[in-house]
């Protein structure tokens, strides 16, 4: 019998504040239900199938008694395509007028693209990016 390999199908963030979570990614377009926002665990289907899931620190609790949070630094990157490289400033200034931190501010990177990086409220590295226009 032939076995296949196990195939990648979730992200999982642990979220301090689940209402606080959830409105920093509404903010990137993720279409959450505003009734999420008191549930311990919440989960969206993403375009291609793959589920992106928020759990709070007490579901973790739950199964891990001894969880802790990193201590230093994100330990994981989420990045969102944007329409243009000026869509990618429009998000970035939304996200910063909301009361967001933002990281890098947007620039053009040297690999082609306009990037951005904010942090969501459990300070979780979010890119913003879209292609640069080519010039030729």
């Amino acid at each position: 019998m032939t076995r296949m390999a196990p195939s990648f199908n979730l992200i999982g963030l642990v979220v301090a504040d689940m209402g606080k979570s959830l409105a920093f990614y509404r903010h990137l377009g993720l279409d959450i239900p505003a009734t999420a926002d008191a549930e311990p665990h919440v989960e969206v289907v993403l375009p291609g199938g793959i589920r992106l899931a928020w759990d709070d620190v007490e579901t973790i609790r739950s199964f891990d008694p001894a969880w802790t949070p990193p201590s230093a630094g994100s330990k994981i990157s989420l990045a969102f395509l944007c329409d243009d490289p000026a869509d990618v400033d429009r998000a970035y200034a939304g996200l910063v007028e909301a009361g967001y931190e933002g990281h890098n501010p947007p620039w053009d990177a040297f690999w082609g693209q306009r990037y951005a990086t904010v942090f969501d409220p459990d300070g979780n590295n979010v890119e913003l990016f879209a292609p640069l226009p080519v010039s030729g």
